[in-house]
């Protein structure tokens, strides 16, 4: 099997988006899409991108076919006062996993957080993704026990005093 990491390009956004509900779909989470492909395309690729993504291709005979992605963008550390990346989703295609593509696109997010000087690389995951879990930790990650995700939603059907 042959495949390419790379940067996603304008043009990109409906593969991008199509992984992105397989994600949704795997997480047992698709009923929280409600984005679109054009959406992600401006945040992307527009005025004032907010995240960055890399897109994993199969090559097939020549046909390029979109297996994985990584989402990421910059967070800061106040307490190292420094610059860090934080990988919003990393996803790999069922029938193309365990083959080192999910190693190789969390390999380059670390590799671009270390050209830009990144104090680290952060991520969350699903507490009953254990096949997800085992891979963070063989690849040294560190699971946090004192920390929980917080979250506060904004939308027309959201409402936060």
């Amino acid at each position: 099997m042959s495949y390419e990491i790379r940067p996603a390009r304008p043009g990109d956004e409906q593969a991008l988006f199509a992984l992105i509900r397989g994600l949704a779909r795997y997480a047992r989470l698709a009923h929280e899409v409600s984005g679109s492909a054009e959406a992600l395309r401006e945040h992307l690729f527009g005025a004032r991108p907010a995240a960055e993504a890399l897109l994993a291709e199969l090559d097939a005979d020549g046909v390029k076919q979109p297996i994985g992605f990584a989402l990421f963008f910059t967070n800061y550390s106040t307490f190292r006062t420094q610059p860090g990346i934080y990988l919003e989703d990393l996803f790999v295609v069922e029938e193309h996993r365990r083959n080192g593509v999910g190693r190789a696109l969390l390999a380059e997010v670390i590799r671009i957080a270390g050209v830009r000087r990144a104090g680290r690389v952060e991520w969350a995951v699903l507490q009953w993704n254990e096949n997800a879990i085992a891979f963070y930790r063989r690849l040294g990650a560190e699971l946090l026990p004192d920390y929980r995700l917080c979250r506060l939603s904004f939308g027309p059907d959201k409402v936060n005093a």
